[in-house]
C-alpha cells in the first residue's frame, strides 16, 4: 500500500467554537485499503475532526480532499454519496426498525440504490459482520454489541471509499471487541476499504492500524508506526501528564 496517493487528504484544518479553539491546523492523510487510527486524550479534537470532514461542522480555515477532490463545505448527502460513510460515538439506530431495514438505510441514502438492490447490499453488509441472522430483530431489543455492528453494516452498505469509525470499541466487553476488531480487518480487507479509526482502546489501534495520529487540544502532535507512537514522549506526557505540572488525564 505505501506509494499510493492519499484517498482521503486532511489539509491545515482548523475549527474554533467561540474562544475556543478545537482543532489547529490538523493534518492527515489515509491511503487505500489503509486503517489509520486517530488518539487522544478527551477533548482533543477526534469527534470534531470527523464533523469537519463530514460537514457537520463548517471549518474555520483548511480543506478536506477525497480522491484529489475538494469536499469542503459541501452538504453532508454528498459526501456521503461521494463514498465517505461514518459511525457514531453514540449509537445512533432507528429503535423501531428491524436490523435490515437499518442497514437498507444506508444502501438507499448512500448509493442511491433501488429497493431491491439496497435489500441485496444490506443482506451483503450484515453477513460480513455476522448479524444476518437476525435481521428481522428490532433494534431496540438488541444488545449494544450488536447495535455497534449494525452501524458498522450500514456504514458498508453505502458501498463507501473511507469510512470514518468513532469508538466502536466503546461499552463492549473482550469477547464483544475482539469480534468487533475481526469485522474491522475483515472490511478492510474483503473491499480494500480505507478507514479512520477513533478509539480510546488504544491497544486495539495499535494491534489493527498501520499509522497512528494522535491530537493533543486540537493540535497534531505525532504520526507514526504504532511502535513510534508508543515510544514518543509526547504522547506519553499527553496522556499521563508532567509530574508535578499536569494533571492525570485518562
Amino acid at each position: 500500500m505505501k506509494g499510493r496517493e492519499p484517498v482521503l487528504r486532511v489539509d491545515n484544518i482548523s475549527k474554533r467554537f467561540g474562544g475556543l479553539t478545537a482543532l489547529s491546523s490538523v493534518d492527515l492523510s489515509l491511503e487505500q485499503g489503509q486503517i489509520l487510527g486517530l488518539i487522544g486524550p478527551n477533548g482533543s479534537g477526534k469527534t470534531t475532526l470527523f464533523n469537519v470532514i463530514t460537514s457537520i461542522y463548517k471549518p474555520n480555515s483548511g480543506d478536506t480532499y477525497l480522491k484529489g477532490q475538494r469536499i469542503t463545505g459541501l452538504p453532508s448527502h454528498k459526501i456521503c454519496h461521494l463514498g465517505i460513510s461514518r459511525t457514531f460515538q453514540l449509537v445512533k439506530t432507528f429503535p423501531s426498525m428491524t436490523a435490515l431495514e437499518n442497514v437498507m438505510v444506508g444502501a438507499i441514502y448512500g448509493s442511491g440504490s433501488k429497493r431491491k438492490e439496497s435489500r441485496k447490499r444490506a443482506l451483503e453488509a450484515l453477513e460480513m459482520v455476522e448479524l444476518v441472522h437476525k435481521k428481522d430483530a428490532i433494534a431496540a431489543h438488541m444488545t449494544l454489541s450488536d447495535r455497534r455492528l449494525i452501524e458498522v453494516a450500514r456504514a458498508l452498505s453505502s458501498m463507501p471509499v473511507v469510512t470514518l469509525l468513532d469508538e466502536p470499541l466503546a461499552g463492549l466487553n473482550p469477547s464483544e471487541t475482539n469480534k468487533m476488531m475481526e469485522m474491522i480487518s475483515k472490511a478492510r480487507e474483503e473491499r480494500d476499504l480505507s478507514i479512520l479509526w477513533v478509539e480510546h482502546k488504544v491497544g486495539a489501534i495499535f494491534e489493527l492500524c498501520e499509522r497512528v495520529v494522535v491530537l493533543d487540544y486540537g493540535q497534531k502532535i505525532a504520526d507514526g508506526t504504532p511502535i513510534e507512537i508508543g515510544s514518543n514522549p509526547k504522547v506519553i506526557e499527553a496522556y499521563l501528564g508532567k509530574p508535578n505540572n499536569r494533571s492525570h488525564r485518562n
